[in-house]
C-alpha cells in the first residue's frame, strides 16, 4: 500500500485521539468539580441536625427492609481458610467433603506407590495415585478415639511436625489439649527416648516421665528415628501415610496427603479436639473420685464419732 493511501488513515487516528484526550480531560475536571461540590458541610443549625437524623433513619429503614431479600452469610457463619487451624472440626462432625476440600486425596506418582498402600488407593488419575477417603475417614475417627482414650487416662501426647509449615500446626494442637501435650517442630534428636539419661540428665529421667504415652507424626518419613525409638519403647504412634509410604511403620495409619498443609491442619485439629475432650473426661473423673473420697471420709468420721460416744 502506498504512502498516499496511508496518510488519510493516520490523520483520522490522530484526530480521534485528540478528541478522546479532550473528552477525558473534561470528564476528569467535571469529576473533580462534582467531588468538591458534594463535600459535606458541617451541621450548623438545629434544622441541619434534624435533617441528618431523618436521612439516617430513612437509610436504616431501607436497609432493614431489603435485608430480608439478601444473603445471610457473614464471616462468622461461613467457612474461612484459617478455620482448620484455629477452629477445627470435631471428630463426630468430620465429613468426606472436608477431607476432599483439604486435598487429602492427592497421592504421589503411580511409580512411587508403595505396594502395601494398595488397600488404601482408590485408583490412578493422570499418573497420580488417588487416596480412597472412604478408608481415611474411619481410620481418622479411630485415631481420634485413641487420642481421646489416652487423654482421658491422663497420658501425655506428643505432636511431631518438622517442616516449616507444620510448626504452627503442632504448636496449636498441643496448646489446644493442654499441659499434658507437647510438640516437636524442629529436628527430632536421635536418642530422645532411647538415650534419655544422656539427653535429659539422670535426675530428670528418674523423677519425671520422659517417655510419652502417644506420638502423632504429621510427616513420618523425615522422622524415622522417632518411629524407631517409639517402637523400641513400645509407644503407640499415629501418622499421616501417603501413597509412597508403608502403612505398617506406624500403629494407627491415616492414609492422606502428607505434603498438604491444609490436610495436616485438618487432621491435627481433629485429633487435638479429641484430646481436649479426653482431658475434660479426665477432669470429671478426678472430680468424681475426689467427691467419693470426701464422702467416704465423712462417713468414717461420723462412724468413729458415734462409736466414741458413751
Amino acid at each position: 500500500m502506498s504512502l498516499s493511501h496511508i496518510r488519510p488513515w493516520l490523520a483520522a487516528v490522530a484526530q480521534c485521539s485528540r478528541r478522546v484526550s479532550r473528552t477525558a480531560a473534561s470528564g476528569t475536571s467535571k469529576r473533580f468539580m462534582s467531588a468538591s461540590a458534594s463535600k459535606e458541610r458541617p451541621l450548623e443549625s438545629t434544622e441541619d441536625w434534624t435533617k441528618f437524623q431523618l436521612d439516617r433513619a430513612d437509610n436504616e429503614a431501607l436497609i432493614e427492609y431489603f435485608s430480608q431479600y439478601g444473603s445471610t452469610q457473614t464471616r462468622g457463619n461461613t467457612w474461612q481458610p484459617h478455620h482448620s487451624l484455629h477452629r477445627p472440626t470435631a471428630p463426630a462432625n468430620l465429613t468426606l467433603s472436608a477431607l476432599l476440600a483439604s486435598g487429602a486425596h492427592f497421592g504421589h506418582s503411580q511409580a512411587l506407590m508403595n505396594p502395601n498402600f494398595m488397600p488404601y488407593a482408590y485408583g490412578v488419575r493422570a499418573g497420580i495415585t488417588v487416596v480412597d477417603l472412604d478408608h481415611t475417614l474411619p481410620l481418622l475417627r479411630r485415631a481420634a478415639n485413641v487420642v481421646r482414650g489416652v487423654a482421658a487416662k491422663g497420658g501425655s501426647i506428643v505432636f511431631v511436625g518438622t517442616r516449616a509449615d507444620l510448626r504452627p500446626v503442632v504448636r496449636k494442637a498441643a496448646e489446644r489439649i493442654g499441659e499434658r501435650a507437647f510438640h516437636v517442630g524442629e529436628k527430632w534428636l536421635p536418642g530422645t527416648l532411647t538415650n534419655k539419661i544422656v539427653m535429659f540428665g539422670p535426675d530428670v529421667a528418674k523423677s519425671e516421665q520422659v517417655i510419652p504415652d502417644l506420638v502423632i507424626l504429621l510427616n513420618p518419613i523425615p522422622n524415622m528415628h522417632a518411629i524407631r525409638e517409639c517402637a523400641i519403647e513400645h509407644v503407640p504412634t499415629i501418622g499421616i501415610i501417603d501413597s509412597n509410604v508403608d502403612p505398617r511403620i506406624v500403629m494407627y495409619p491415616i492414609p492422606a496427603n502428607d505434603e498438604s498443609t491444609r490436610t495436616a491442619e485438618l487432621i491435627a485439629g481433629v485429633l487435638s479436639v479429641a484430646g481436649r475432650e479426653g482431658v475434660a473426661l479426665h477432669a470429671e473423673e478426678l472430680a468424681r473420685n475426689q467427691k467419693a473420697r470426701s464422702q467416704t471420709r465423712s462417713r468414717v468420721r461420723d462412724r468413729d464419732s458415734a462409736a466414741a460416744r458413751p
